[in-house]
């Protein structure tokens, strides 16, 4: 391993590449998300056009904001880890607000299952390392 400890002087671990994917997969789904707010605006009759863009572009800021940081988990950058882990924090009660008051039981769950396996692969003890420099065993 070379001393350089720079953002991306080495590769990510496997585990970091994978949160990485699911981050801007979650990422991708708020831009997609907005996507159909946004249409939602344009067609709705009665309802004000510049609330409802503005809904879809915050989401629009959100997702791209969140596949920016799974992007940067995959290339390496040690600096994006902490934000995909408050991330999957933040998303906690989106999970249950699916599984409870929303009543939708299989997309809470899956939902659920991907953030608490992103989180997981982020906060592993070789993520963990390899955010700080330290040099990690390859089959660990």
């Amino acid at each position: 391993m070379s001393t350089d400890h720079s953002p991306a002087s080495e590769a990510a671990p496997q585990n970091v590449r994978v949160a990485g994917v699911l981050v801007a997969a979650q990422g991708a789904v708020a831009v997609v998300f907005a996507v159909v707010l946004a249409v939602r605006a344009v067609g709705a009759e009665g309802q004000s056009l510049g609330l409802g863009l503005a809904e879809a572009g915050f989401f629009l800021l959100i997702g791209a904001a969140v596949a920016a940081v799974g992007f940067g988990l995959t290339r390496g950058r040690r600096g994006v880890r902490s934000p995909a882990i408050v991330i999957q924090l933040l998303l906690l009660p989106v999970v249950y607000s699916l599984i409870g008051p929303s009543r939708q039981l299989l997309l809470g769950l899956a939902a659920g299952a991907v953030v608490i396996l992103t989180f997981m692969l982020l906060i592993s003890d070789q993520a963990r390392r390899w955010s700080m420099g330290d040099d990690y065993p390859d089959d660990a």
